[in-house]
């Protein structure tokens, strides 16, 4: 099914591809503009400066996937200062808006990295020459990668691309039938629900059972049920637990305006690219145990999505692409059961790591 998809940009198409390929900023062009004096903060700001351990692309630059007009992002790490460590004092990024620039503490991105948060694990599996800058600390880190890959990849991962899927509009996901509608609501309630037990009262595994059926209601053909059987549980979590499931389903009736907004400005295209993307990258994670952030490989059929070869004449989702993210769907359901990934990453190898660094940061070694 894939390898037929993968077939379905025209040749017009790919003569498009090539000519976007010529207009794009180089990496010369990319240092020259970091180095010049709107990127200064970087050398300026008391958080920053001599504490940058890492620097590098981010977005569709780091992706591959950027075109002519496409933003320059950067991302990097930078240690934190001795009082913030001996005081545990709050800073965790530095962003710059106007030059699309994050720039993560070290505590924060760790912190990120143990979650497989999709936002930061993709810097640790960047392109050597998409790292603008990194120091010895700063290869340690991406030395010390596999520390943070576990399990927690899916839910993460998952819960970004069903975050993805929600800004789609949900026409061609009807004409596959109003089930599969309830299945991607479900799906992303599921992935909302993993951490559950981590935030609120404990519940047996059984206690909270969600599922698609026939449903009653005249202008539904199925929809989400739930069986609950629950004693002495404390209100308030229930409640809040409750709001973030409902949070979800109302997402869903607000996707036709959004979907709106994302059509007028050409951007429906992009946020169908970026689901696929996030797919391929955990099933690298969780297959091979590598962080693949730049997709060469997939190049030519992401750049086929971002320009719309799978958007009809109104400029919506064609079938064939929602078919696309039901096997993806699997493959990753397949792979977060198959993986030798252990559940959570390895805690006392990270901490240890961390203690050793800001140990270094306080004895002024570094």
């Amino acid at each position: 099914m894939r390898t037929e998809l993968n077939m379905v940009w025209s040749s017009f198409q790919k003569q498009w591809i090539v000519r976007i390929e010529r207009c794009k900023m180089d990496l010369k062009q990319i240092k020259d503009t970091v180095a010049s004096d709107r990127y200064s903060f970087l050398k300026e700001n008391e958080h920053l400066g001599n504490r940058i351990i890492l620097l590098g692309l981010g977005g569709s630059h780091a992706y591959g996937t950027n075109v002519e007009n496409s933003d320059l992002d950067i991302r990097g790490c930078a240690l934190n200062k001795k009082e913030e460590i001996l005081t545990n004092q709050h800073f965790e990024q530095f962003v710059n808006e106007e030059t699309d620039t994050t720039i993560y503490a070290f505590n924060k991105l760790i912190s990120l990295l143990c979650n497989c948060n999709p936002n930061t694990i993709e810097m640790l599996g960047l392109k050597p020459e998409h790292y603008l800058y990194l120091s010895p600390i700063g290869k340690e880190l991406l030395d010390n990668k596999e520390l943070f890959l576990s399990k927690k990849a899916a839910q993460a991962f998952g819960g970004y691309a069903t975050a993805q899927l929600r800004r789609l509009d949900n026409k061609s996901a009807r004409l596959l039938g109003q089930e599969q509608r309830e299945k991607h609501i479900l799906n992303s309630i599921n992935n909302a629900a993993a951490d559950f037990p981590e935030r609120y009262f404990q519940y047996p595994d059984d206690a909270v059972r969600l599922y698609v059926d026939k449903s009653s209601r005249e202008d539904m053909d199925t929809e989400i049920y739930m069986d609950i059987r629950l004693s002495r549980y404390p209100l308030r979590d229930y409640k809040a637990m409750w709001s973030e499931m409902n949070n979800i389903v109302k997402d869903y009736a607000k996707i036709g305006k959004r979907n709106q907004h994302a059509i007028e400005h050409n951007k429906l295209g992009k946020h169908m690219m970026h689901l696929i993307r996030l797919y391929m990258m955990c099933l690298d994670i969780l297959e091979n145990k590598k962080i693949i952030t730049f997709r060469e490989k997939e190049h030519d059929l992401l750049m086929s999505i971002r320009n719309g070869a799978y958007l009809d004449d109104n400029r919506q989702p064609i079938p064939e692409f929602f078919e696309m993210v039901d096997e993806y769907e699997k493959e990753l359901q397949y792979a977060k059961e198959n993986t030798d990934l252990p559940e959570k990453p390895d805690y006392k190898k990270i901490q240890e790591f961390v203690m050793d660094v800001n140990e270094r940061v306080v004895r002024g070694f570094v």
